[in-house]
């Protein structure tokens, strides 16, 4: 049955990558195997089908890789949200402080809007911040969250008390860098 497919299985442990100390999970192979790939946005769209999302978000890049499939298995459209300068029509832009400077994400300012139920779709929780910043963005907007879909989060970086309240689902867990 494909529901007890394990997607852990298909995670390959890169050590030291990309630098001394870090554990890099590689989704690669999971994307590589039809039935992992699909599994996983099955799961996704199953957890989150009752909430009838309008827009399935997320950002650049490999949230895209998720959340397009998702957006297609929902009915609901798919909106990318980019670093600046890579969107082509008016943007609304959020800036925000990283550890060592900071970053910005936009997405179009007709994207989303109040009354939109958005489902808001990354690859990894890790810290937290690029995550909340697409929540802080969506929220300018006047849309509801639905909610935030990961394939994988680091549980002991802490990212998901960054995200508050929101009703998160991470799909593999990993409780240590090993």
């Amino acid at each position: 049955m494909a529901s007890e497919l394990d997607l852990k299985q298909f995670i390959r442990n890169i050590p030291d990558f990309p630098k001394p100390g870090i554990m890099f999970r590689d989704i690669t192979p999971l994307l590589a195997s039809a039935a992992a790939f699909g599994e996983s946005v099955r799961r996704m769209a199953e957890h989150y089908r009752a909430a009838e999302p309008t827009a399935i978000l997320a950002a650049e890049a490999r949230g895209f890789i998720f959340a397009a499939p998702l957006a297609l298995e929902l009915g609901a459209s798919f909106v990318p949200i980019r670093k600046p300068g890579k969107l082509p029509f008016d943007t609304r832009a959020f800036h925000y402080e990283l550890e060592y400077g900071s970053d910005s994400l936009e997405l179009h300012t007709d994207s989303v809007q109040k009354g939109d139920r958005v489902l808001l779709v990354d690859d990894l929780l890790a810290t937290g911040g690029t995550m909340h910043a697409c929540t802080a963005l969506t929220e300018e907007c006047g849309a509801e969250i639905a909610g935030l879909a990961f394939l994988i989060e680091l549980d002991f970086l802490g990212g998901r008390e960054k995200l508050g309240d929101y009703e998160v689902l991470s799909l593999i867990h990993y409780g240590s860098e090993s």
